[in-house]
């Protein structure tokens, strides 16, 4: 059993835990993520390590309340055991020989491009981060991000948080100054992600992008998170869930992505209103 060290609310929709899970911690590494059950029952589903501590063993994730297991999962309080966590999966993050990179997370996309950038920052590498929300209200890891980063730029739709406009505007602002950035990876949203892999395709700069968010299952079975990079399909969990920004098939991700919205948000109810009953 994995037990629950830390949960705290990072704005009202998004939530941090730390879980206690050494052999997880003794190998986790940038980009890989996990899967959980949070009892016997339960569904299996897909999330991003956002930060592990070998030295405790434990470690760290965060997840949106969304569907019907994040808010169970939700639910659950410090000192109550996950059933299953089971991990590292996923390729890691290549963070080898890069002098100068350039973050670019959105929204909750932010807490798999912390990871990342910690990981550069203690690499030696000069890291340029670029984090954009809708509102200032729903910002995550600010200081975290301010310690890993040489630069960091904050844009949130309304200029309730850094300066108003997208990620995208930062970016460009960036390159054309002179900044010249050995890789760019992206983070986020998908139609975020296709448009800063459009924007540094302009000027061949080269670009990951993490695919985690289409995935379901996690491990290749349901076929959910299928996506076409360089003309060949991919599986984002066990494929990915980074590759080549310049080759993903966007459009189809995207549309793939919306097919499941619907049923996300109808059993997410169902929960809500058990809880609401036993209450």
């Amino acid at each position: 059993m994995f037990e629950i060290l830390e949960k705290r609310a990072l704005n009202p929709t998004v939530t941090l835990m730390r879980i206690a899970a050494p052999a997880v911690a003794r190998k986790a590494e940038p980009g890989q993520f996990i899967i959980l059950r949070t009892d016997e029952n339960g569904e299996r589903i897909p999330l991003t390590v956002a930060d592990y501590d070998r030295k405790t063993g434990s470690v760290t994730i965060i997840f949106q309340i969304v569907g019907a297991t994040t808010e169970r999962l939700n639910h659950m309080k410090v000192g109550d055991c996950l059933h299953d966590f089971v991990g590292p999966l996923g390729r890691a993050t290549n963070t080898a020989d890069k002098k100068k990179v350039c973050v670019v997370g959105g929204g909750v996309g932010c807490a798999i491009a912390y990871p990342v950038a910690k990981k550069f920052h203690e690499l030696g590498t000069t890291v340029h981060t670029v984090a954009g929300f809708r509102t200032k209200d729903l910002v995550i890891l600010e200081d975290e991000f301010a310690a890993v980063s040489d630069r960091f730029e904050r844009m949130s739709d309304d200029g309730s948080w850094g300066r108003q406009g997208l990620v995208t505007n930062a970016l460009r602002e960036l390159i054309e100054s002179g900044e010249q950035y050995d890789e760019v990876i992206t983070i986020g949203p998908l139609p975020m992600m296709k448009f800063v892999c459009k924007l540094t395709k302009e000027f061949n700069i080269p670009t990951v992008a993490s695919m985690n968010p289409i995935m379901i299952d996690g491990t290749g079975m349901c076929g959910g998170c299928r996506l076409t990079v360089g003309g060949e399909m991919k599986f984002a969990c066990v494929d990915g869930p980074e590759f080549d920004g310049h080759l993903i098939d966007f459009d189809e991700a995207i549309a793939r992505s919306s097919v499941y919205k619907p049923f996300e948000r109808a059993e997410h109810e169902k929960v809500c209103n058990l809880f609401r009953e036993v209450q």
